[in-house]
C-alpha cells in the first residue's frame, strides 16, 4: 500500500499516495466547485499541506483517506465562501476598468512618470541628482547645497539646467506634463 515498515515504526510514501489519491480527490473537489482546474489546485494545495504535516499524519490507511478528504473538503469550502464574498463585492461595487475614469488616469499617470523617470535617468549625474532632491523630493536649495557640498548657485544652476535638458529630451508635451505635476505637489 502507501505505507511500510522501517525501524521507528510505519512510514509514509508520498508518491504512492499521491497515485492512489489525487484523481479521486480531485473528482471529489470538482464535485463540489464545478470547476476541473479550480479542483486541481485545490487538490495540488492539499498534498502541499499534506506534506508539510506527514510527519504527524497517522499512517493508518484510513485515518490517512480521512485527512485528504477533510482537506480538501474544507479547501473548497474556502474557496466557494471566497467566491461568494468577490462576487458580492463586484455586484455592490461595479467596476469597468475600461470605463472607470480613475482607473485609466491611475495607468496615463504611470507611464507618463515612467517616461519622465527614465528622462531623468539620461541626464548627467549632478543634474539628475538636483532634479530629484529638489523636484521630486522637496528638499530646499540651502539643503540641497549642504548635502551635496555645493553652493546654493550651483543647486540653482544645476535645476535650471536640468530643467532645459528635460524639456529636450521629453519634448514640449511631456514637458508641459512633467511641469504640471510639479506644480501639482
Amino acid at each position: 500500500m502507501f505505507t511500510r515498515l522501517s525501524g521507528e515504526g510505519s512510514r509514509i510514501f508520498p508518491e504512492e499516495v499521491f497515485k492512489k489519491f489525487y484523481p479521486r480527490l480531485c473528482d471529489f473537489a470538482c464535485y463540489i466547485l464545478k470547476d476541473q482546474d479550480a479542483a486541481e489546485d485545490v487538490v495540488q494545495d492539499a498534498f502541499i499541506v499534506f506534506l508539510e504535516q506527514k510527519d504527524s499524519v497517522s499512517t493508518n490507511p484510513n485515518a490517512l483517506k480521512s485527512f485528504l478528504y477533510s482537506s480538501v473538503k474544507h479547501a473548497c469550502l474556502n474557496r466557494l465562501r471566497h467566491h461568494k464574498v468577490v462576487d458580492s463585492y463586484h455586484k455592490n461595487h461595479p467596476l469597468d476598468v475600461l470605463d472607470d475614469p480613475k482607473i485609466l488616469d491611475g495607468i496615463i499617470h504611470a507611464e507618463i512618470m515612467a517616461e519622465i523617470y527614465n528622462a531623468i535617468n539620461e541626464l548627467p549625474e549632478d543634474c539628475a541628482l538636483v532634479l530629484r532632491y529638489g523636484y521630486l523630493e522637496g528638499m530646499k536649495n540651502r539643503k540641497i547645497a549642504e548635502l551635496l557640498n555645493v553652493s546654493i548657485d550651483s543647486v540653482k544652476y544645476q535645476k535650471q539646467k536640468a530643467l532645459s535638458l528635460l524639456k529636450v529630451i521629453l519634448g514640449d508635451t511631456a514637458y508641459l506634463v512633467f511641469l504640471s505635476i510639479l506644480l501639482g505637489k
